[in-house]
């Protein structure tokens, strides 16, 4: 038997391996779901967005988008639906970047705002 026909790198393994780790750990930190502002009265459209902005600011501030923004398959009504998972920031980015209209988002905006403006 020739074993030189699969080459072992140990290093490109381990970058796998590393790799993983980073995303499984990074995940295990995202306790809120996108689809979750579904129930607070958003429309789907409304969360895509929100979301997408969301993602946007965090890529130009320089915060890697993947620590806070991972995406994934949720079960929602009985149907396999594509979602996301998100860190506090990224929900909180979420809600800050999705339309004033929505009387939580005004509130939450606001609410950010005078805690910044009153330290």
């Amino acid at each position: 038997m020739n074993r030189s026909l699969i080459p072992f790198r140990l290093e490109e393994e381990m970058a796998d391996v590393l790799q993983a780790f980073e995303d499984l750990w990074y995940s295990a930190h995202m306790p809120h779901l996108a689809s979750d502002l579904l129930d607070r009265g958003f429309t789907p459209s409304e969360v895509v967005e929100a979301v997408r902005r969301a993602m946007t600011a965090c890529e130009q501030s320089g915060e890697p988008v993947q620590r806070h923004f991972r995406l994934v398959y949720t079960s929602r009504a009985g149907s396999l639906v594509r979602d996301c998972k998100l860190t506090r920031l990224g929900y909180a980015l979420t809600l800050l970047n999705a339309s004033p209209r929505h009387p939580e988002v005004a509130r939450w905006q606001l609410r950010v705002l005078r805690h910044y403006l009153e330290r």
